[in-house]
């Protein structure tokens, strides 16, 4: 997968092209050595992001949908280059082309976000892609310069930055919280058993001034009996 942030040049493509033919030559030159074959469809597929795909550019290399078997916005190239170009702002805004579309430019990069933070906290792609999101933001503002088109991701991604932030923030203050109950019920009782570890999500949602007394003061079935009562 090769992504753009422009809409790529002809000249851009063919290098493209030219570093898949590479990687399918040594592909096929290493089973030749091992005396085995690559099926075709096992060779490699060069996937080409762009923000946009203008009817000069599909032309130019006989780029066309198939929409009985692909979405909006995939333009395969002819069947032996093993080669599609796909234009984000033509694909369907479904959950499936969210991380295309966050590659985007523009209005679609902006709706991909608002898509993106408005998932649960615990869907995978949104944790995934917002723990990216954080770790990029922080490195490209640490640049002393700072191109138009940094300027305009971070300034479509700063809802999602800002959320990264927030659960980043969060998830250290739980995890802290969890290892000083852990240490207060080892201190009282030696270890965090299989059982004890059951009490920990509840004694978690007490404050700190809630949770430290009952886990210095009451006894180990007293904490089970408690807690358990409540699962």
């Amino acid at each position: 997968m090769k992504p753009f942030r422009n809409q790529p040049s002809k000249t851009e493509v063919r290098n493209c092209l030219q570093k898949l033919f590479t990687v399918i030559a040594d592909a096929q030159r290493f089973a030749n050595r091992e005396d085995t074959t690559i099926a075709e469809n096992e060779l490699a597929q060069l996937w080409i992001i762009s923000p946009s795909a203008s009817k000069a550019l599909l032309k130019a290399f006989e780029a066309k949908l198939d929409l009985d078997n692909w979405m909006s916005g995939v333009y395969f190239l002819p069947l032996g280059l093993r080669a599609a170009i796909v234009a984000t702002n033509k694909l369907p805004r479904t959950p499936d082309t969210l991380w295309f579309r966050l590659l985007g430019r523009g209005k679609v990069q902006r709706e991909a976000v608002e898509e993106l933070v408005a998932l649960p906290p615990s869907d995978l792609v949104r944790r995934n892609v917002l723990e990216i999101i954080y770790r990029w933001r922080i490195s490209v503002m640490a640049q002393t310069e700072l191109t138009r088109d940094d300027q305009e991701l971070i300034m479509n991604l700063t809802q999602a930055y800002e959320e990264a932030r927030a659960a980043a923030v969060q998830e250290g203050v739980q995890l802290e919280r969890r290892q000083v109950v852990e240490n207060l019920l080892r201190f009282r009782f030696g270890s965090v058993d299989e059982e004890l570890s059951k009490v920990v999500d509840s004694l978690l949602q007490l404050t700190p001034e809630e949770f430290t007394p009952l886990c210095l003061e009451l006894s180990r079935e007293d904490l089970l009996a408690r807690f358990n009562s409540h699962q």
